[in-house]
C-alpha cells in the first residue's frame, strides 16, 4: 500500500501544514484516516479525485480530524456530482455531530438530495472491524473530544499500519503498535508537558515497548517543530504535506 501525507499540522496549522489527513491507496482503492477541515485542499494539492475515495477513518471528533466531512458533503453533491457509496467510520455519535456541524456551517446541506449513498458505521472499543476488505481495530486512547477517542490498527494487503490519533502516553498505544510496518505517531510538543498529547521525549524512551518498525511523527506543534533537528533515532522518521511512503 501507499501512503501518503495529506495533513501533518496540529489543530492549528502549526509551520504552514494542513490539518490531519492521510491517504492510502492499496490493492482494491483508498481510502482515508482522519479528515481535517482542510483535507479538500490538500487532495487536491496532490491531485487526488475525492471521489475515488471509498471509506474514511475517523479517530476522534474534533474538527481538525473530522470536520472536512462537512465540505466534502457539499463538494461530492455540487461540485462532483458523486455516485459511489461513501462510508465513514468513526466513534459512537459521529453521524449526529457531522451533522449538527454540517447544518451550522451550511444550513440545510443534509437535506439537499444525493446520487450517492453515505453510511455510517461506529467503533467498538478493541474490537476488529471490517469495512471494504480492510481490517481496523479501535484501541481506547485519551484524548477528550465528547466521544470516545481511538488509536487505529489497519491490516491492508498484508501490512500493518497504525495511528495513534491525539491522545497523551496511555499503554494500549503498545498493543497497538506492536510489530506495526508504519506507527504514525502524534508528537505534539518536544519535551513540554502537553496535556492529552504526546511529546517527543515520552516517545522516545518508549520505543522499544512500542515495537513498530518504523515511526513517523506528526501533529508537531511549535515546540516540536522548533526542536525538530534534535529528533534524531533510526527508525524515526518526521511527517510532512504530501510525503509519499511505500508500506
Amino acid at each position: 500500500m501507499k501512503l501518503t501525507i495529506i495533513g501533518s499540522s496540529d489543530a492549528f496549522g502549526s509551520g504552514g501544514r494542513l490539518q490531519t489527513c492521510f491517504h492510502v491507496a492499496w490493492s482494491r482503492g483508498a481510502f482515508l484516516i482522519d479528515c481535517g477541515a482542510t483535507s479538500l485542499t490538500g487532495l487536491f494539492r496532490q491531485g487526488f479525485d475525492p471521489n475515488d475515495v471509498s471509506t474514511i477513518f475517523v479517530t476522534h471528533l474534533h474538527g481538525d480530524h473530522f470536520g472536512g466531512l462537512v465540505w466534502w458533503l457539499i463538494h461530492a453533491v455540487h461540485v462532483s456530482e458523486r455516485r459511489a457509496p461513501l462510508t465513514v467510520v468513526g466513534p459512537a455519535g459521529i453521524e449526529a455531530r457531522f451533522a449538527a456541524a454540517a447544518e451550522a456551517l451550511f444550513p440545510g446541506s443534509t437535506q439537499t438530495e444525493r446520487r450517492f449513498e453515505l453510511r455510517f458505521r461506529t467503533w467498538q472499543d478493541f474490537q476488529p472491524l471490517e469495512e471494504g476488505g480492510v481490517t481496523v481495530t479501535p484501541f481506547v486512547v485519551s484524548h477528550p473530544s465528547g466521544a470516545t477517542p481511538y488509536a487505529l490498527r489497519f491490516e491492508v494487503d498484508g501490512r500493518v499500519l497504525t495511528f495513534s490519533g491525539d491522545t497523551e502516553w496511555v499503554e494500549t498505544l503498545v498493543p497497538a503498535a506492536q510489530g506495526a510496518d508504519l506507527f504514525i505517531c502524534e508528537c505534539f510538543a518536544f519535551a513540554c508537558a502537553a496535556r492529552y498529547h504526546l511529546n517527543w521525549r515520552t516517545i522516545e524512551a518508549n520505543l522499544p515497548r512500542l515495537g513498530a518498525k518504523h515511526v513517523l511523527l506528526t501533529h508537531l506543534g511549535p515546540e516540536a517543530l522548533a526542536n525538530r533537528a534534535a529528533i534524531a533515532h533510526p527508525a524515526v522518521s518526521i511527517a510532512e504535506d504530501g510525503l509519499v511512503r511505500e508500506i
